[in-house]
């Protein structure tokens, strides 16, 4: 299915966490403080996109929601495997 890109991004959201990066994005957010914030916006630009029904927008800021989740997720100490294994909890 390809969901291997969730652990390439998610190692490189830690990385930026744990060894900052001038110029990045990702070190920027995550020591901005406004991680939070910035989840719930793309959580709405979401949702927006998803009301218009433009396949296209919905893919752009359903990626965007996911790697913003993920970010929160290394802000938090949060391992990427520890929600995929909550996941097969609840398949079960």
């Amino acid at each position: 299915m390809g969901t291997e890109i969730l652990d390439e991004v998610f190692a490189v959201v830690e990385d930026r966490r744990d060894n900052p990066k001038k110029g990045s994005y990702t070190s920027r957010l995550l020591a901005s403080g406004k991680v939070l914030e910035k989840l719930d916006e793309e959580a709405g630009e979401l949702a927006e996109a998803a009301e218009g029904k433009n396949k296209k927008a919905i893919v752009h800021e359903a990626a965007d929601l996911i790697f913003h989740i993920l970010v929160v997720l290394a802000a938090k100490g949060v391992k990427l495997e520890e929600v995929m294994e909550e996941l097969r909890r609840r398949r079960r």
